[in-house]
């Protein structure tokens, strides 16, 4: 029997170190182009992140304007309001020792803004020989603003028996704009209301 080759599976050592010269010329390609995929890719992952820092630190600067913004228009609604509870005091204080004189009290003596010491401040108060009466004013005052005058009352209270001051103390409430519930429960707690 004849030796026949196959003229496929025939290789001289030239064509199969051609064939392996070129697979690994081929396996070089693809790594070059593996490595230059990488390289994009970083490139790309780090303008993102750059982009994202920028943002971030944008969203940051923002966010400080924003608090400094919403820090100022807290301490101008601050003002405003401080504002209208001076013009409400300006509106009711004339008046007052009228109303009260009124009702038989008789005061002589007004004072605004009263200091006492450090324990308490009081807007208005009417004061003759028997009685003290500490006021209250707010532009439009709410259920708080009640239950603290009646705890500055006590105060006054305290600080007046301290200092041998017998007068009765009472209280009363002014406001612009008076609330139904606010008024009866201001009249509820024994305080005077006054209203414009």
């Amino acid at each position: 029997m004849a030796d026949t080759m196959d003229p496929r599976t025939d290789l001289t050592f030239k064509e199969v170190w051609a064939a392996i010269m070129a697979l690994r010329e081929s396996q070089q390609e693809i790594a070059r182009q593996i490595k230059e995929s990488q390289a994009e890719t970083a490139r790309q992952m780090k303008e993102s992140q750059q982009e994202t820092d920028r943002k971030l630190q944008e969203t940051a600067r923002q966010m400080k304007e924003t608090d400094r913004q919403i820090k100022e228009t807290s301490r101008e609604l601050g003002k405003l309001g401080n504002r209208f509870g001076e013009l409400a005091e300006h509106l009711v204080a004339p008046s007052i020792r009228e109303k009260f004189n009124a009702l038989g009290y008789h005061f002589e003596e007004i004072i605004q803004d009263y200091q006492m010491g450090k324990f308490a401040e009081v807007d208005i108060l009417l004061e003759n020989d028997n009685f003290s009466v500490a006021i209250e004013v707010k532009s439009k005052p709410r259920p708080e603003d009640v239950d603290e005058h009646l705890e500055r009352l006590e105060i006054i209270r305290q600080f007046k028996d301290r200092h041998g001051d017998r007068r009765k103390v009472r209280g009363a409430l002014a406001g612009a704009i008076m609330p139904e519930s606010v008024r009866n429960y201001a009249i509820k707690k024994g305080l005077y209301v006054i209203v414009q």
